[in-house]
């Protein structure tokens, strides 16, 4: 599985054995909105549209699209886990926030 973005919306990429085809959603949102491709840059062309035609489309019905996330997400770890993260961006001068945006993104 693998992921292309365009205008801040994401997509999660599959292939198809049983089609022979690359088959790509929009995430992060509750909309469905699919597209496919046969090759990389049929279905990077595919997912372009797929995005410009749910902003149309959303136009067109006169309500608002949906955003991908917004950046902010509560998250729940043991005491533990929260006293070592804190201590640990405390040590690099870094806050709390900042320390985790950085190990988060280590794993994309």
């Amino acid at each position: 599985m693998g992921t292309m973005t365009y205008k801040g919306y994401a997509a999660r990429i599959e292939y198809s054995e049983e089609d022979e085809s690359f088959i790509g959603h929009i995430a992060g949102i509750r909309d469905v909105v699919g597209f496919h491709g046969d090759s990389v840059s049929s279905l990077k062309a595919a997912f372009e549209e797929a995005v410009e035609d749910y902003l149309a489309t959303c136009i067109k019905v006169g309500r608002a699209p949906q955003k991908p996330y917004s950046g902010k997400f509560m998250l729940r770890v043991a005491p533990e886990v929260h006293a070592y993260a804190a201590t640990m961006a405390q040590a690099r001068g870094l806050s709390l926030n900042a320390w985790a945006a950085e190990a988060l993104a280590r794993y994309r």
